[in-house]
């Protein structure tokens, strides 16, 4: 399972030099080396595929690249830390009537509205890190840190542990399980909705039904 991007910041107005000459920055430039960068791993692989080649096929230089992206492994995972904040601010402003649990499963289902509009290049993505046992580990990692994040969002609410990080746990899980099935081509439903199921299937197991 892999998480795309959710955010795009904004470009620059920095003059650079393109391949065909000189020319302003140019609009979308980030949206190309992603576009670029999936293409190319998924044609040749991630490891067969050099920043070069990314910056080449996007029409930008490799300056321009990394402008953006600290690697090529960042293309792929530059989402995280906006969908961290997300997820914290979103916990951290959640009425206090709700559970721990629903305030981290409504926390993803924010974040899935905005995955939404990126289905196709969340399908291509994951493929892309399912293929790759590296890509698969830093998606763990940058999983579990979101988990860590909302535990400890959860215990500055006042929610005591274990509770906190069962709930942030069990919300990672229940994002996990959905998200899988989102990217799933036989599936049309959005990614909200399959979040709340989830949930809903979760708590039927805890209750025996």
């Amino acid at each position: 399972m892999s998480v795309p991007a959710i955010t795009i910041p904004p470009m620059s107005s920095a003059v650079i030099r393109y391949h065909q000459g000189m020319g302003r920055w140019a609009p979308g430039s980030r949206g190309r080396l992603e576009q670029a960068a999936l293409a190319l791993y998924s044609e040749r692989g991630f490891e067969s595929t050099t920043v070069a080649e990314i910056a080449a096929h996007a029409g930008v230089t490799e300056r321009t690249f990394f402008r953006y992206f600290a690697d090529k492994r960042e293309v792929l995972f530059s989402g995280a830390d906006s969908m961290q904040e997300l997820l914290v601010t979103s916990v951290a402003s959640a009425p206090d009537s709700r559970a721990p649990i629903d305030m981290v499963v409504a926390a993803f289902e924010a974040a899935g509205a905005l995955l939404q509009e990126r289905r196709e290049f969340a399908r291509q993505r994951n493929a892309v890190i399912a293929a790759n046992t590296g890509l698969r580990e830093r998606e763990l990692i940058k999983l579990a840190a979101l988990g860590s994040a909302v535990a400890a969002t959860l215990r500055q609410r006042g929610v005591a542990e274990p509770a906190a990080s069962l709930a942030a746990e069990a919300g990672v899980a229940i994002f996990r399980v959905a998200f899988d099935r989102w990217v799933d081509d036989s599936n049309e439903r959005e990614l909200p909705e399959l979040i709340h199921r989830s949930l809903d299937e979760l708590k039927a197991v805890a209750s025996g039904r």
